[in-house]
């Protein structure tokens, strides 16, 4: 097999500008590939964040939610009513809502933010910078800004950085409430929205003064060490009405993954992307080994003659794909990183490259060459020698 491999390369290097092209066809589909992965998965790994961030173990919603963004609000008592098992350490209420943000600095309102609400009394966030500043919202009106939120709301984190007083309004179906931002936490955008902000449920009440009193969007349940996290939860689901869903954690999370993925076009739209760029990639290198294998064709009709089996002749066309396959991937690979990091930097969604998305395209760039050569190579199959000659 490795006395083969110079043969393979030396018919490629025959052709440099040939050479030149597939391997610019196979870049081009790896960093197609990886991009639209990366996205992918950045907006999967984004949509979760709050999820992920939550100190609870067992999750109500209503049966009418189907993601963060489009909660439907259920019965506080649903949630009280679980305090009945003795498994439960506390319960306690999340308000969730869209808000319009005004610019302190251009005083014009600009695109909605995520405002999330949660009782003081229990330190549900394991996001830096909620938990240190937690006594500062129990005065009205005060709320944490998410120093990752899109820049379009204006200088927040500078000014609060220089210890700059930054006050604003908020604005809800036309209740405009002047809030100030006493602090700062990490959270970062989503598909779903550019900037967030976290408050207490009475501030959050007061900004949001529609919302009816006794409904919330999320309840969370702690529960004490060493309960079985699973069988907690069906005994709840057979407890509890119909009007509300329980989830575990790892099933909340889930639950909105499932919503971006297969709920909206957005996850088809990715893997269409992915489908095209393998395909891509196969037309190109197909069309490239094909025009070698018709050009030598008289050369492996003699192999043929000489007793060559049509096996030997394929592993010939597939190493070529092989070698294709290896030196294209490795510097789309390296491009992918640098777009990575742009992509980062402007969209700010935690596009990040992870070694289980790389040893996939890897792997994907390799099948799609073989694939290329195989086909490429029926034209042999075929071929008699008397012919040719």
């Amino acid at each position: 097999m490795f006395r083969k491999l110079p043969t393979a390369w030396l018919q490629l290097r025959y052709q440099r500008v040939r050479l030149i092209v597939a391997l610019s066809g196979v870049i081009f589909a790896v960093v197609i590939i990886f991009m639209q992965l990366g996205i992918r998965d950045a907006l999967f790994d984004s949509a979760v964040r709050l999820h992920k961030g939550l100190e609870g173990d067992c999750f109500l919603i209503s049966p009418r939610s189907t993601s963060l963004i489009a909660m439907q609000t259920f019965p506080e008592r649903r949630l009280d009513q679980v305090l009945a098992f003795a498994e439960v350490d506390f319960v306690t209420p999340i308000y969730l809502g869209f808000a319009q943000w005004k610019n302190p600095e251009t005083r014009n309102y600009w695109r909605n933010l995520y405002v999330t609400g949660f009782d003081l009394r229990y330190q549900i966030f394991n996001l830096p910078g909620v938990n240190e500043n937690i006594e500062s919202l129990k005065i009205p009106d005060r709320v944490l800004f998410d120093r990752n939120s899109r820049s379009e709301f204006g200088p927040i984190v500078s000014e609060f950085e220089q210890k700059k007083t930054v006050t604003t309004e908020v604005s809800s179906r036309g209740n405009n409430r002047k809030i100030q931002v006493v602090g700062l936490f990490e959270l970062g955008t989503s598909f779903g929205s550019d900037g967030n902000l976290i408050t207490s449920h009475l501030n959050f009440l007061r900004i949001f003064s529609d919302r009816k009193k006794g409904f919330i969007d999320i309840g969370l349940i702690k529960l004490k060490s060493g309960t079985d996290i699973q069988k907690f939860v069906n005994q709840i689901e057979n407890f509890l009405p119909p009007d509300v869903k329980v989830f575990s954690k790892q099933q909340f999370i889930k639950f909105e993954k499932t919503y971006w993925q297969s709920s909206t076009a957005i996850g088809f739209i990715f893997n269409l992307g992915v489908g095209l760029g393998l395909i891509v990639g196969m037309v190109v290198v197909y069309q490239i080994l094909y025009t070698n294998v018709s050009e030598h064709l008289p050369e492996y009709a003699t192999l043929k003659a000489m007793g060559y089996r049509h096996k030997y002749l394929l592993s010939m066309v597939l190493q070529q794909g092989l070698f294709i396959g290896i030196l294209g991937y490795v510097p789309g690979f390296l491009i992918s990183i640098i777009q990575y990091e742009i992509t980062k930097k402007a969209t700010l969604l935690p596009v990040e490259m992870t070694l289980n998305r790389a040893i996939f395209v890897m792997f994907a760039t390799i099948i799609m060459c073989f694939i290329s050569g195989a086909t490429a190579v029926g034209k042999l199959k075929s071929a008699d020698p008397a012919d040719i000659f």
